[in-house]
């Protein structure tokens, strides 16, 4: 394995060697930087104030739309609910896809910006939760928007069939296998590379990073019921207390990382949510916890998924629990999704343009960091036989690299016109190169 990893990076950086100057273009990043004076700007702030939550990106999807057809592209709503598909054909050759992510967090925004958001949505709960981008997914459409302005101007240096698309419920990991299921390949060109971006706060703002392989960990979640008999909190002997059960359920689990995975192995199982009792003095009868599991590797994958199926039901019977009330274990059947692996050829063009772009002193070339997940996957699994590559852009603000504002967090932030510029120009450099067939 580390062999078959050193000669893949060997690879990688020998490919992306390669004299990628036919793709650099000063005119390109003047450009870019006209069109956030003009239009990304105010575009950013928009979607920035205004984020909607997954499946629920109606407003979101039909601004999308519009500035879309106001650049001549063929463009579709309503795919998978609220998914936006953009086709631009330009002669033969490749189609290239380019996806953005459109829905928001659940989240309060609270870090300071003179912007923030201050929305409020009912989910498909049905619950009144706050909304924020939390995630960077303003930065995302508001950098396809750029992207299809400058590959529109561009029509001159690229031959092929340009998609893009807006994709709900990446937070949700469900959007882009609902856009799947909702025959993307079948009623629109299926594309020979596709391409996305994900904003991070973790680098500072406008660096490029292309991960020559796997660029994000499978994401599963998954749901435990614990059950327990009912009683007066001064006579547990009396009762079966769930919450006791819950709570060693939960210091278990992580056991089956640290004493199940082999030590270079990675895995992640975090219990994110824990729900039980009604009153200090009850002893309740049900306590709810949500999971969610991370893997680089199918079988790891496997292995930690029926690990918590066994840690669950064990430690239940351990504590005795009766055989008929047993935890229930459900793995969601849409919140879920395969790792992302960039295709390794690929991703080298991608990074030798990118890097011709933007400049050597632009891009980061350093392992992932972290198990964070993406149904991009969805898109470029092997069986569709599409090339993806996913790319990160810097967005954080000098001052907060020594204390990064997480992912997620109310505190999340991100130095928008360096992100969106830069995420522009690459993505365009990136598109343009895979036109090229170079």
């Amino acid at each position: 394995m580390l062999r078959r990893s050193i000669s893949l990076l060997l690879a990688f950086a020998s490919a992306a060697s390669l004299s990628a100057s036919a793709f650099a273009s000063e005119e390109l990043t003047e450009s870019v930087a006209k069109d956030w004076d003009a239009n990304l700007e105010k575009l950013y702030l928009h979607f920035h104030q205004n984020p909607e939550l997954s499946f629920k990106e109606v407003e979101t999807g039909k601004r999308m739309a519009k500035e879309l057809k106001s650049l001549g592209y063929e463009v579709t709503t309503g795919v998978a609910r609220t998914g936006v598909v953009a086709v631009l054909k330009n002669g033969e050759g490749p189609t290239v896809m380019v996806r953005a992510d459109m829905d928001g967090l659940p989240v309060k925004e609270a870090n300071g910006l003179d912007y923030m958001s201050k929305a409020e949505q009912v989910d498909i709960d049905g619950r009144l939760k706050p909304v924020m981008h939390a995630c960077g997914h303003d930065v995302h459409v508001t950098s396809l928007i750029g992207t299809a302005r400058q590959m529109k101007q561009r029509k001159d240096d690229w031959s092929g069939t340009l998609v893009l698309i807006g994709q709900p419920a990446e937070e949700r990991i469900s959007g882009a296998r609902a856009m799947m299921d909702d025959g993307l390949y079948e009623r629109f060109p299926k594309p020979d590379y596709a391409l996305a971006l994900h904003v991070t706060s973790l680098l500072p703002a406008g660096r490029i990073q292309v991960p020559p392989a796997n660029a994000y960990a499978s994401s599963d979640s998954v749901d435990i019921t614990v059950y327990g008999i009912g009683g007066h909190g001064a006579a547990p002997h009396m009762a079966i207390d769930p919450v006791l059960v819950a709570s060693q359920i939960v210091v278990s689990l992580q056991s089956i990382v640290s004493r199940t995975l082999p030590p270079r192995e990675a895995g992640v199982i975090t219990v994110g949510s824990i729900h039980g009792g009604t009153k200090h003095n009850i002893i309740g009868e049900e306590v709810h916890l949500q999971l969610t599991v991370r893997s680089l590797d199918p079988d790891v994958r496997k292995m930690l998924l029926d690990g918590i199926d066994r840690v669950s039901r064990g430690t239940a019977l351990a504590m005795g629990v009766p055989e008929d009330m047993l935890p229930k274990v459900v793995r969601s059947k849409t919140e879920t999704t395969p790792p992302t692996n960039n295709h390794p050829d690929t991703a080298a063009r991608v990074d030798a343009a990118i890097r011709a772009q933007v400049g050597e002193g632009s891009m980061i070339h350093a392992p992932t960091q972290g198990m964070g997940a993406e149904d991009f996957a969805y898109f470029v699994t092997p069986e569709t036989g599409v090339k993806g590559v996913y790319f990160a852009v810097g967005g954080g603000f000098p001052e907060d690299m020594s204390n990064p504002r997480p992912h997620h967090s109310p505190l999340f932030r991100v130095e928008p016109e360096s992100a969106v510029t830069k995420g522009t120009e690459a993505m365009t450099a990136a598109a343009l190169a895979l036109f090229s067939g170079e």
